[in-house]
């Protein structure tokens, strides 16, 4: 079939970037399953079976060089993959025929790949999330002293600073790093366990059932796991035919909780370039419309709120069919897993992508945020106004009746007539706010409480620490265009 009659994934050509998608690669599966036939054979060797230097050596010869014709030939023949590349490999490792897969199930291949590729594509989301974190945590120094409106039910609320409010941004994708971190350390490798878990096939190549077979089926397990990179302690102690689906679960709802960040974020952003306040970066031959040319739509933001919403949505599979693994396991898992292992990695890859460009490249429109605060400042303001007038003799039912009058008139002729809030020119006409410094009391600054503070907390105890695990991969720029 001509290439463009065939479907290809969005996420392979416009989002997912050359590591992430290497790491879900034909070559990388395969070359690890050759890799784990190798370790497997090897160990097996050092722990006395009747395996020679010579076919170790076949099999160390032929790690990537995959003849991917040959196995699928094979395995239209044979309706079975992994026995498919069992016989491409025998092909040219021919003394190694009798030995490859020794003892095995096709799911020593299988999940321990797997289990493989997501430590690696886990690794990937940490560093591009650490690199995300890092920008976002430059952009709120910068700005910490910049007094904002805050927004609480998207309605004008008590000011905060774009610097603080980057912050929550880089905090909620922080508690998201914190996970994935975790993910990573509870993953454990499928190691040796047999068809069912048992081990039983081990043990009969090693002499039965005696303590000297016991022990070497145990070594077997331990020395193919740190010969694929694993320390020994991380195997999981009992496993059925599979590593226990509930794991993907679990890494899929990780990522999902990096999805759920970089959403708000987006979210945000694009709320805030409605308001001219805050925009994502836009190239100077960028098109943002092509009916309407002086558009700018945010659509980076965009994008990684589309694929953030498919990442959270791909969650309920993979806990769906951890739940409906009968006994030690059913294959309705495969054909399942084959979209929900690697679609969520490649997507989130793409929104992390984007996230870091964003990031590092935000536009803060400075006079429209100072106008737009200045425009909601009176009402916030009349509290302290107030209270000064107070200071200054006035009688607090009084004058509270007073703003209050005035501040109705002038909020209906802002939404009723479309103009300015002329709260303060009210309050000036009337004799009891003389005495009141009124331009004093409208002072940005003073509405921010600890905010400009609040960043240096959050960079010192959050995000040093964070920067200094990542030191060597902050420097991230994606390579993939976005």
């Amino acid at each position: 079939m001509d290439p463009d009659q065939s479907y290809v994934s969005p996420l392979s050509t416009r989002n997912a970037s050359p590591r992430m998608q290497a790491v879900w690669s034909p070559r990388k599966r395969f070359g690890t399953w050759r890799r784990l036939w190798l370790a497997l054979a090897e160990s097996q060797k050092e722990l006395g079976l009747d395996i020679s230097d010579q076919q170790v050596a076949e099999l160390q010869a032929h790690l990537d060089d995959i003849d991917y014709a040959a196995a699928a030939g094979y395995e239209k023949k044979l309706r079975h993959d992994v026995m498919a590349h069992i016989h491409a490999l025998g092909d040219v490792a021919p003394n190694a025929r009798p030995i490859i897969h020794l003892g095995a199930t096709s799911q020593f291949v299988n999940c321990n790949t797997e289990l493989i590729q997501i430590q690696d594509a886990l690794t990937i989301v940490t560093e591009k999330l650490a690199a995300a974190i890092d920008r976002l945590a430059r952009f709120a120094d910068q700005y910490k002293n910049l007094p904002t409106l805050g927004f609480t039910h998207f309605q004008p609320a008590q000011p905060t600073t774009v610097g603080k409010r980057a912050t929550l941004w880089a905090q909620d994708l922080a508690i998201a790093l914190q996970e994935v971190e975790h993910r990573l350390d509870s993953l454990r490798f499928r190691g040796v366990k047999g068809t069912t878990g048992t081990q039983a096939s081990f043990l009969a190549l090693f002499g039965g059932n005696t303590p000297k077979s016991h022990d070497k089926v145990e070594q077997l397990d331990r020395l193919v796991t740190e010969k694929m990179g694993w320390d020994a302690d991380n195997r999981y102690t009992v496993t059925g035919q599979t590593y226990p689906r509930l794991v993907d679960g679990l890494v899929t709802s990780s990522l999902a909780s990096v999805a759920a960040a970089a959403q708000k974020f987006a979210t945000d952003i694009r709320l805030l370039a409605n308001r001219k306040e805050i925009e994502e970066p836009f190239e100077k031959n960028q098109i943002g419309s092509s009916a309407m040319a002086y558009k700018r739509n945010p659509m980076r933001c965009e994008r990684i709120c589309g694929l953030s919403r498919f990442v959270i949505g791909m969650t309920q599979t993979p806990f769906v069919t951890a739940s409906e693994q009968w006994l030690e396991r059913t294959l309705d898992d495969s054909s399942a897993r084959r979209l929900t292992l690697p679609e969520p990695f490649l997507a989130l890859d793409g929104v992390l992508d984007l996230l870091v460009n964003v990031t590092s490249g935000l536009v803060v429109y400075e006079n429209t945020v100072a106008a737009n605060l200045a425009a909601e400042l009176p009402f916030m303001a009349s509290e302290n106004i107030l209270m000064a007038a107070v200071q200054q003799g006035g009688d607090r039912q009084a004058l509270h009746e007073v703003i209050r009058t005035h501040s109705q008139a002038a909020a209906q002729r802002v939404k009723t007539e479309g103009a300015a809030n002329d709260l303060l020119d009210r309050l000036r006409s009337e004799s009891t706010f003389k005495g009141v410094d009124l331009d004093a009391a409208l002072e940005p600054s003073q509405f921010v409480g600890r905010a400009p503070q609040q960043v240096d907390a959050f960079i010192e105890q959050v995000v040093e620490p964070i920067r200094k695990r990542y030191v060597e991969t902050l420097t991230y720029d994606p390579s993939l265009s976005v």
